[in-house]
């Protein structure tokens, strides 16, 4: 079934045709993946299955899940067996006991629903931080060969219009703005991945992912791309209540897999790395105008 939906398989094939990927240090590894049910983690664990099974690695892939019906729905159209691909019920503000060898964790665990930040801050807090350290503390009892922390392009705050940023530049916010609560949370959790790799040898190393999207989009996700999805796939206009003048980059979920990957098996730890395809930098505008000419649907400003 999962060789059927040709864009998805295209997809894989990509990710396990990467030359610049050491698949060798993948060989016979335990893999352990938080927010595997979330866009990036099912992607990456997708993508691994098929390198796994093209390549025989070997690899087992352990994805931590708050909802084992929900995972394995999203991922019942790979063809996996327990002893492949093994969910396991918890979450990382109170980690089970995972009494197996890990060499690898990636830990993608995170609240995304910007509603959220603001209607929850103190639980949007709490699973980054607490979720994180209890995880690093894992991968020091584990003595694990690699550790990627997915963190995000917030942290450099409010840049100008046009610039580039570049990992040495983390913007100032206040903490008094609620929405903050993931930026400044994420904040906290890379110092918390450079303080494990300096004091405690961790081989933490950070990605910093710009707002990422592909074809595995739930239905329900609230960011502004899939919003516009949505209108194009209903037939609506594109309503917008700002002027859309927020610029940034974005990536596509494979694009993100691989990068993943990359810094995982050759980043340096304690340092940050960011992913983004600068050929996709546009204002949210932009992007409106764009798709709503590719929908045959309109744009409109009500400020």
């Amino acid at each position: 079934m999962w060789t059927q939906d040709s864009m998805f398989f295209e997809d894989l094939r990509r990710v396990g045709m990467a030359k610049f990927i050491p698949w060798d240090k993948l060989n016979g590894a335990t893999i352990l993946v938080t927010g595997a049910t979330g866009l990036i983690g099912s992607s990456f664990i997708k993508a691994i299955f098929y390198a796994n099974k093209s390549k025989s690695l070997n690899i087992i892939i352990k994805a931590l899940v708050r909802d084992i019906k929900k995972a394995e729905k999203i991922f019942s159209n790979l063809p996996y067996d327990s002893e492949s691909l093994r969910f396991i019920q918890g979450t990382v503000e109170s980690l089970p006991q995972l009494n197996f060898s890990i060499d690898y964790i990636v830990h993608g665990a995170s609240q995304t629903n910007s509603k959220e930040f603001i209607s929850h801050p103190v639980e949007t807090i709490n699973t980054s931080v607490k979720g994180t350290m209890n995880l690093l503390e894992l991968a020091r009892d584990k003595s694990v060969k690699g550790f990627i922390y997915l963190s995000s392009m917030e942290v450099y705050g409010y840049p100008e219009r046009g610039h580039k940023v570049i990992e040495e530049e983390i913007g100032a916010m206040s903490p008094l703005d609620l929405r903050n609560s993931y930026p400044l949370s994420k904040h906290i959790c890379e110092a918390l991945c450079c303080a494990y790799a300096n004091e405690y040898s961790v081989p933490a190393t950070i990605i910093r992912l710009t707002q990422t999207f592909g074809s595995e989009i739930n239905d329900n996700d609230n960011r502004i791309f899939a919003y516009f999805i949505r209108c194009v796939i209903q037939k609506k206009n594109i309503i917008l209540k700002t002027k859309g003048e927020t610029e940034r980059c974005y990536l596509y979920t494979i694009d993100a897999v691989t990068a993943i990957l990359t810094v995982l098996l050759k980043g340096q730890a304690g340092q940050a790395y960011n992913a983004a395809d600068e050929r996709t930098y546009c204002s949210i505008a932009e992007m409106a105008e764009k798709v709503a000419l590719e929908g045959k649907i309109q744009v409109e400003y009500k400020i």
